[in-house]
């Protein structure tokens, strides 16, 4: 039986069945999805049962298919990392996708820490709004602001972060109270989870309107704050730099009330729980935000 299956039909079948599309399976193995759908047809005809429920807007596994899935997702598995414990003879690229501020304003700067410690890794960043898609193979993990919408990935929430109002020190002279804040220029972000209007509720202050400097990136609103030219509201994690050589100060740390939240979570496959190279790097980020980081499925 096994010598009539084409190794590509079953390769068809294994993208298809964890992508749960035929299309992404196509983008995968850089084939049409007519083409992709032709193999699993022969291999269906092959086995003389159907492994596929077909709809016009998805597919799903039968428990044929499901069966056949546990089986075939665990060879490609051993498979994938065979081929890496291979290849680690040489550098091992960690592919690495980021939200903008957190690639700018932490990630990059602690880049060579990471490599000192990983000489056989290599990294390759790119950094954008957009969620990395793993189905297409592009990057092996991703590092995203807010809650992460794809699916089949393991979720390590990042340690909460505080966000504050934070100013030059010229500015901080005339803060000493959260009600200072009407009178001065207030720098809004606004892909932000936390805003302006809820801090000021958390300090029993009606907001606001604010008028002026809106930006839509964090590392946008802390580069202008460190400037002189308003108040940002901003996570000290990602301001860590700038409040650390002083350029920013928190005006009213201890005299107000902060917000706190888990801002970033760091997701990667399921399939690539087993790579070295991204146990490693996400273990390097947990250990170096100092958290107590726990796995998540979804």
């Amino acid at each position: 039986m096994l010598s009539n299956v084409p190794i590509s039909a079953i390769r068809a079948f294994e993208a298809a069945a964890r992508t749960g599309s035929f299309r992404d399976a196509a983008n995968e193995l850089h084939l049409t999805p007519s083409a992709v759908s032709h193999a699993i047809r022969k291999l269906e005809d092959t086995l003389r049962t159907v492994l596929f429920e077909r709809s016009a807007r998805a597919v799903r596994l039968t428990p044929a298919g499901e069966n056949l899935m546990r089986h075939t997702g665990a060879a490609f598995d051993q498979l994938r990392r065979g081929l890496e414990e291979v290849a680690a003879r040489g550098p091992q690229l960690v592919r690495v996708h980021s939200a903008p501020s957190f690639a700018a304003q932490w990630l990059t700067p602690r880049l060579a820490q990471f490599l000192a410690a990983h000489p056989k890794l290599e990294v390759r960043l790119a950094a954008s709004t957009d969620y990395a898609r793993f189905s297409n193979d592009d990057f092996d993990v991703d590092i995203v602001y807010g809650p992460p919408r794809a699916e089949g990935v393991e979720i390590v929430p990042l340690p909460e972060e505080t966000v504050t109002p934070l100013c030059s020190r010229k500015l901080a002279k005339s803060i000493k109270k959260p009600i200072d804040l009407l009178d001065q220029t207030l720098i809004r972000s606004d892909v932000k989870q936390v805003q302006w209007h809820q801090w000021f509720a958390a300090n029993g202050l009606e907001a606001p309107a604010i008028h002026g400097m809106r930006f839509d990136r964090s590392f946008l609103a802390i580069a202008t704050a460190a400037e002189g030219l308003g108040v940002a509201l901003e996570s000290t994690l990602l301001a860590e730099r700038e409040l650390a050589s002083g350029r920013l100060v928190a005006p009213l740390a201890g005299r107000a009330t902060d917000i706190r939240y888990v801002g970033h979570r760091l997701i990667y496959p399921r399939a690539s729980r087993q790579r070295s190279a991204v146990r490693a790097f996400a273990d390097w980020i947990v250990a170096q935000l100092g958290g107590e980081a726990s796995l998540s499925s979804q």
